[in-house]
């Protein structure tokens, strides 16, 4: 993305702006659908973990 828009770095300077470490691995079998649910559900905490109670 950098390399194909780099305009973007000029609107976002001095900070990270839309860029982020992160990465997306899969195997086969998804659709455009299933890329968009996971891009949007990035940062949500994921409820069934964060109601287990150890101990």
């Amino acid at each position: 993305m950098k390399q194909k828009f780099p305009f973007l770095k000029e609107l976002y300077w001095g900070t990270d702006g839309i860029w982020s470490d992160g990465y997306f691995a899969t195997t086969v079998g998804i659709n455009e659908q299933m890329i968009k649910q996971y891009i949007e559900q990035q940062g949500q905490e994921d409820a069934g973990q964060a109601k287990l109670a150890l101990g």
